[in-house]
């Protein structure tokens, strides 16, 4: 029997009628089962709300971006198959976060993936890399730190005063430099210009992310660690922030793997001049800071506070 695509063209719907619809379609896939949406503009706004109302059961893929059509393809995830997932893997033990990197497999925002699914997404062999994850048992210890040992509260300030401060020391020199590589070499190499332009994205992006987990989140978090019954916050249960914290690392690390594809991985064209030079230096250590730093909020921290909350609750 032949099948068909699962297309749902939400430009026929009435507005009012959209969003029920897609859930509807939605909620009667069975794992592994996928629908597509046709629509005449990013429908950005759905994937927040169906995050937020049905969890992180569902992956997003742009089959198509603009300018006239977007299509979208939405798939119900496999769970409950009792397998790792890459970023469970990659807490208990970071020398497996390096094979993930040299295979591109993002273990940080879409860490949520089994190593089966995310190479099935990117085409990779999947014995390859679960071999190399096996020799990476016996490579040599460099006791890195136990971040999955720490008490949420310490983990929280470590994050405060490692990573919340390293990006607010180094996004402006970041900032400054990819302005001054645009401006002398943009002409020869248009790709700094979307460089520069998506600098200014994560700037802003991280800006107000860390001003809200800083003031927010992570007292909040400090709350639950110390207090036997913490108070009721104004956003309902911890799930709700952790949802946005989420989806914005996610869009700064789309930005950022935007900047390596156009940079081909920093590779430095002949005529580079010191300052280029130094902008992907700092663009190269600048994302391995942040899939530390992400991985230690996705991973670690908002899945032991989800938790957490549950239980004290």
């Amino acid at each position: 029997m032949k099948t068909t695509e699962n297309i749902l063209n939400v430009t026929e719907l009435e507005p009012r009628q959209k969003h029920p619809t897609i859930f509807a379609r939605f909620d009667i896939l069975n794992e592994g089962q996928s629908v597509t949406i046709l629509n005449d503009h990013d429908p950005k706004p759905l994937y927040y709300q169906l995050l937020g109302e049905r969890g992180n059961i569902f992956s997003w893929e742009y089959l198509q971006e603009g300018p006239e059509w977007w299509r979208v393809k939405i798939s119900k995830l496999i769970l409950g198959e009792g397998k790792e997932t890459l970023g469970q893997i990659a807490a208990k033990d970071l020398r497996k976060a390096q094979v993930f990197k040299k295979y591109g497999l993002d273990f940080c925002c879409g860490g949520k993936k089994t190593v089966k699914e995310a190479c099935a997404e990117k085409g990779l062999d999947v014995e390859a890399v679960e071999k190399e994850l096996s020799q990476a048992d016996g490579a040599p210890a460099s006791r890195p730190l136990p971040y999955d040992d720490w008490r949420l509260d310490f983990l929280a300030d470590y994050i405060v005063n490692m990573h919340h401060s390293y990006v607010k020391k180094n996004l402006p020199d970041l900032k400054a430099y990819s302005e001054k590589v645009r401006r002398v070499h943009g002409g020869r190499h248009p790709e700094l210009i979307e460089v520069n332009r998506l600098v200014g994205e994560i700037d802003d992006e991280l800006t107000t992310h860390m001003l809200k987990e800083e003031k927010v989140l992570f007292p909040y978090v400090k709350e639950l660690v110390n207090a036997k019954v913490p108070h009721k916050p104004s956003f309902g249960t911890v799930q709700n922030p952790i949802n946005m914290m989420e989806i914005e690392h996610e869009q700064v690390g789309k930005n950022m793997g935007l900047i390596r594809t156009l940079t081909n991985g920093y590779s430095l064209p002949e005529d580079a001049c010191a300052s280029y030079s130094l902008l992907y230096r700092m663009l190269d250590e600048f994302e391995n800071d942040l899939h530390l730093h992400i991985h230690l909020e996705n991973n670690i921290l908002f899945p032991k506070a989800i938790e957490l909350e549950k239980m004290i609750a």
